[in-house]
């Protein structure tokens, strides 16, 4: 599932990067420039912020959930397990 994880990933950013306020706003609540962003891309915890950023905006995660065709909770789900924060509740 990591693979998938990191692909929702980046799906995920290009449908962020479609719209310029948004992409602006994921840059300033991740603290990344395009530069570091593109650099970073192979690396989980940035795959992670891309996911978390929906996550902590509902109408964007309803949205980009449309937009790609999947569900919020999968998103959120990828998001949990990209971040280490996957747990099992007893």
């Amino acid at each position: 599932m990591h693979d998938a994880d990191e692909a929702l990933a980046l799906n995920a950013l290009g449908w962020i990067l479609t719209d310029e306020p948004r992409a602006e706003r994921l840059l300033a609540l991740t603290g990344l420039s395009p530069e570091t962003l593109r650099e970073s891309l192979g690396q989980r915890a940035t795959l992670a912020a891309i996911l978390s950023f929906l996550t902590a905006h509902e109408a964007d995660l309803v949205a980009c959930a449309v937009g790609l065709d999947i569900r919020p909770e999968d998103i959120a789900a990828a998001a949990h397990r990209l971040s280490g924060d996957e747990r099992i509740d007893a």
